[in-house]
């Protein structure tokens, strides 16, 4: 039988954010939150923890204050759940990484009862954190953890028939679909075997599931990011010129490689996009970053004539020349100069700018430059604002639909159990910004842990509990229509 833990009160995100956390130096503590680490393994007994589920190790908060290195003694199950952990909590000094605080001897509570009030700060007790959890954009399942299986009851209950399945298949078949930010197919390996890793399915699921076009991505800043000996991923140096630009040509090149291995097409035109359909799949070229620019904007119309790019993200994994970033401390003060220039670029020749991963600083004065609608190609609803996360408020996501936009709603199963939930918060952001103003970005492939939506082929579930929320013409339009009325504005006819 194994012996009970010793008790420990329970700390909450916010004592860390205003340094208040540093009283607990020492100290026996419970903490909760979302374990994530630098492998594709189940587990791991080292990680950071963070206040929410991450959508991909580059995209980990920086700030020392938004995560807690772990050391655990024994595994911590990396399945996209929260989990509460108990240790011995550490303020660092001078940590080589540079992290603030780590638990040690750490181990995995193994069940739901409350921890003891003890150490204070705003109530560190179990109804403190509830109470928190809008704040710390934490779902109150992972503040109070027996809420969630009463959660994924009442999502159960909403169970899709064969009937309503074949429904929604027909539905999505006869319609332009559109996920607007993957890397499935595992586009991203383009260091692993130089470039010739194999490609995994693309073309079939989304057949099967009814998808007619994916915005796939290349990621041109990953060279400046490595793995430490502690397993972390982190921005390590500043890029040699020409290097990212380089990268991204070889990202560009494996793209087109799965494109032509599977048979799809590829969409140069806002009447390719309205004309595709699943029968006959199709892909967008995308960048996640516009590292690959360095600073130049002749790449931009490069990448556009040989490479078909048709959508650029501005931001990625760091603040770089275009602006600021979610996860990171503010360099700029939001959208720079030369990202200014590179909006007015794109639309002169014909591509769609997304802002996501951009700060909120950064998506306003990029709404004041653009001319032409935005996309915000991933991310979810968070009813209160805190520093680095990837989540977006409600201002945040008006100022995107008040440029005729969309906003790409994502699938961590971490915030989404199912696909149920996940049709929830699809509605919980069109209630903020209008039906027509929202859209499905997926991060196939990109994502760190569980996605609600694994594989294209599941989107018919996914469909039908749109259908049973909204009405046909709205679905249509959260399901493609609205990003291709964006693509209308965008791109060449």
């Amino acid at each position: 039988m194994t012996a009970p833990l010793p008790p420990a009160p329970l700390l909450p995100w916010t004592a860390l954010l205003d340094g208040a956390a540093d009283r607990a130096d020492a100290r026996l503590v419970t903490v909760t939150g979302w374990p994530v680490a630098a492998t594709e393994a189940a587990e791991a007994r080292y990680c950071l923890l963070v206040p929410e589920p991450a959508c991909c190790g580059g995209c980990l908060p920086g700030h020392p204050a938004a995560c807690i290195e772990v050391r655990a003694d024994g595994p911590i199950p990396l399945d996209g759940r929260a989990v509460t952990l108990h240790g011995r909590f550490r303020r660092l000094h001078d940590d080589p990484c540079g992290w603030r605080y780590r638990l040690d001897a750490a181990v995995v509570v193994p069940d739901r009862a409350p921890p003891r009030p003890g150490f204070s700060h705003r109530g560190l007790s179990r109804r403190g954190l509830v109470a928190a959890a809008s704040f710390l954009c934490l779902p109150v399942a992972a503040a109070a953890q027996d809420a969630a299986p009463a959660a994924a009851s009442e999502a159960a209950t909403d169970a899709v028939t064969e009937a309503r399945r074949a429904r929604a298949a027909a539905f999505l078949a006869a319609r332009p679909t559109i996920d607007c930010h993957s890397h499935a197919g595992r586009v991203l390996r383009v260091r692993q075997a130089e470039g010739h890793a194999p490609f995994t399915p693309l073309a079939p699921p989304m057949r099967a599931g009814g998808l007619a076009v994916a915005c796939l991505a290349i990621v041109s800043d990953s060279p400046t990011h490595r793995v430490t000996p502690e397993g972390r991923i982190r921005a390590f140096r500043e890029p040699e010129p020409g290097e990212l630009r380089s990268y991204a040509e070889r990202g560009f090149a494996r793209l087109h490689a799965l494109v032509r291995e599977q048979g799809l097409r590829l969409v140069r035109n806002a009447a390719d996009l309205a004309a595709a359909r699943a029968a006959e799949p199709a892909i967008l070229v995308a960048a996640e970053g516009a590292d690959f620019l360095e600073g130049d904007l002749g790449p931009l119309e490069e990448a556009y004539r040989r490479a078909d790019l048709r959508h650029l993200q501005l931001t990625h994994y760091r603040a770089n020349a275009l602006g600021d970033i979610q996860t990171e401390p503010p360099v700029h003060g939001g959208l720079t100069g030369f990202g200014a220039a590179v909006i007015r670029a794109c639309e002169a020749l014909g591509v769609i700018v997304d802002v996501a991963h951009g700060t909120e600083a950064l998506v306003r004065r990029a709404a004041e430059v653009a001319t032409k609608p935005l996309v915000l190609s991933h991310t979810s609803l968070t009813t209160r604002s805190r520093p680095w996360t990837r989540r977006i408020t409600p201002a945040h996501a008006r100022i995107v639909a008040a440029t005729g936009g969309v906003i790409g709603l994502w699938p961590p199963a971490g915030l989404f159990p199912d696909l149920a939930a996940l049709a929830e918060g699809i509605a919980r952001m069109a209630d903020v910004v209008g039906a027509d103003h929202v859209g499905l970005g997926t991060d196939m492939m990109g994502l760190v842990g569980p996605s609600a939506l694994p594989d294209y082929a599941a989107l018919p579930d996914l469909a039908a509990h749109l259908l049973a929320r909204f009405t046909p013409d709205e679905t249509a339009g959260i399901l493609g229509g609205n990003y291709l009325r964006v693509a209308r504005a965008c791109l060449a006819a």
